[in-house]
């Protein structure tokens, strides 16, 4: 029973309208569903990906309204990073990013790869990454209609980042629960700072990492618009999961248990530094609900929220999201 890497980043936003926008038009991803948070029903859930939206290139958010911004601090997941097809890309990017007037640094080395951290309208810490030499999990396929080249297009998720003040039962959660295992280390972006180390699961590469950053000069995060909410990570299928579920329980950590999101199945829990972890199914996937051709075009709702339909519409934003 293994991990079989990055499932899917879920992060905040205010501003759902803007947030299409910029993850659409700026940066190329297709908008795979757009449903509501089955939490919270009155605010919207977007998810996006590759063509189809597979395991692994999903970057979901959830709509806060009246979210305050985020304010950084440890435990948290302070960088979610997209992958390109390899160094070549990532110059590209740095001049759209010029063009389109998005927050970028340089593009730098981390881990062993060029990478191009960058931040959306919102302050969400985004970096690319070039898998020119990545081996391990393989991307996803860009959608053939996106605004951004083929070969420039993003191909899925690349390492999270988790910044803690005391990593130790954060690994400990990673490499002895989880079956994470230690992959190397890199210096820190902030001088002084301990290194960051890098932790992969199943098949490696960059679509399976996890890197963890210690920080003793900070205070915990103030979670909003512009943060992650949380990180899942890839089981195969249901069977798995509820292996998984066992697991959990049996070392007593509090947990939601099985819990069925349509498009995927899910266990949530909090490792000891207060980071919330989802581990998530493969399938069944986007196009259960809906034609492939036209994912994301119109509010999609599980069956069980179906009957509320009408009352879910009226208190939504309207999103220009048909395709041209």
């Amino acid at each position: 029973m293994e991990l079989k890497g990055i499932h899917h980043v879920s992060a905040i936003t205010a501003q759902a309208p803007e947030n299409f926008e910029f993850y659409t038009k700026v940066l190329g991803l297709r908008l795979v569903k757009k449903t509501v948070n089955q939490d919270d029903i009155s605010v919207y859930h977007l998810f996006y990906g590759d063509e189809k939206g597979n395991p692994g290139t999903e970057l979901t958010f959830f709509e806060i309204p009246m979210a305050a911004r985020n304010r950084e601090g440890v435990s948290s997941i302070s960088a979610a990073s997209l992958r390109v097809a390899g160094d070549e890309a990532l110059s590209w990017w740095k001049k759209r990013f010029t063009e389109f007037g998005v927050d970028h640094d340089e593009i730098q080395d981390r881990a062993g790869r060029a990478t191009l951290a960058f931040r959306d309208f919102e302050g969400q810490r985004l970096i690319l990454v070039s898998d020119e030499n990545n081996m391990g999990v393989q991307g996803g396929i860009p959608w053939d209609r996106s605004p951004v080249p083929a070969e420039y297009g993003i191909l899925g998720l690349g390492p999270v980042k988790l910044t803690v003040q005391d990593p130790e039962p954060t690994v400990i959660v990673l490499t002895e629960l989880l079956g994470f295992r230690e992959k190397g280390r890199y210096a820190a972006d902030v001088p002084g700072q301990p290194d960051i180390v890098v932790y992969e699961t199943g098949e490696g590469g960059s679509g399976a990492e996890v890197h963890i950053e210690e920080r003793n000069d900070l205070s915990r995060e103030q979670l909003g618009r512009g943060g992650v909410h949380h990180v899942a990570f890839r089981v195969d299928n249901e069977e798995e999961l509820r292996a998984w579920i066992n697991r959990v329980r049996q070392v007593r950590f509090p947990n939601s248990g099985f819990v069925d999101r349509f498009y995927f199945r899910s266990l949530y829990f909090r490792e000891p530094n207060g980071i919330l972890f989802e581990l998530a199914t493969d399938g069944p996937g986007f196009d259960t609900d809906e034609d492939i051709r036209h994912l994301g075009e119109s509010l999609a709702l599980p069956p069980f929220l179906e009957s509320k339909r009408p009352q879910i519409e009226a208190g939504l934003k309207p999103l220009n999201t048909k395709a041209d």
